[in-house]
């Protein structure tokens, strides 16, 4: 026999602020015009013109966001719950999924949840004081999701994580999480030096979250005790 109640009250007991805001992105994708699934925004030339219009609405325009409507200074709370594409989607939110549970569990439901909008806050703010003119729209929960792996990085750094590498034909191989994570970070860090002006990844926006997290979780838990044993975790290839 099936125990409901005992699974329902190891679901209340889970990360549940991890995966309510896997469940809210995906939802919101479902339902956008950028999945198209929804029938409501047609096809063909309507179908982009209403995903124009919805990453308009939802999405950071730093040029806007810098004359402090208060439209605009929502929009890097709402930007975190839209995703641009299915890869988009799907690779943040692996990176959640993985990354997030250890994460909330270390630091409680509440201040998980105000950890995770404030990174992904500033992340998009500073991206857009750094491209004041811009006028392209940035959509993801990147930043926020950066700032869960720089506080992983703190609070478990000797946690096993296997990573699969694109150069080396994609071998699933296990690697401390701080191998794996300084070496994203640095990734990141190369890429965002390489990047134009034009549309494509926030890697500032990932620096600005990540370096947040990391500076957030040794503020608050370098006087307490750390996670020095070897916890599990998996990590796919794909970046936020």
């Amino acid at each position: 026999m099936i125990d409901w109640w005992g699974a329902i009250r190891n679901t209340a007991k889970g990360p549940a602020v991890t995966y309510g805001a896997i469940a809210v992105c995906c939802a919101v994708f479902l339902v956008s015009p950028v999945s198209g699934l929804n029938p409501v925004y047609g096809t063909g030339d309507r179908l982009l013109a209403a995903q124009s219009a919805y990453f308009e609405q939802w999405g950071v325009i730093p040029a806007e966001l810098l004359k402090r409507s208060s439209h605009a200074l929502l929009t890097p709370l709402t930007a975190l719950f839209v995703h641009g594409s299915w890869l988009h989607l799907l690779g943040n939110m692996l990176f959640l999924f993985v990354f997030g549970a250890m994460a909330e569990e270390r630091m409680g439901r509440l201040q998980f949840a105000l950890f995770y909008l404030g990174t992904g806050y500033l992340a998009l703010l500073v991206y857009a004081a750094v491209n004041a003119d811009s006028a392209q729209t940035l959509v993801g929960a990147s930043g926020a999701i950066s700032g869960v792996l720089g506080a992983f990085l703190f609070l478990f750094p000797k946690a096993r994580v296997t990573s699969l590498f694109p150069f080396l034909f994609f071998l699933p191989l296990r690697f401390p999480a701080w191998v794996v994570l300084i070496f994203w970070f640095g990734l990141q860090w190369l890429a965002a030096r390489n990047a134009g002006s034009g549309p494509g990844v926030a890697y500032l926006a990932h620096l600005v979250g990540f370096s947040a997290g990391f500076l957030y979780a040794w503020g608050r838990f370098r006087s307490g005790t750390r996670v020095k044993a070897q916890a599990a975790a998996t990590e796919g290839e794909r970046q936020p």
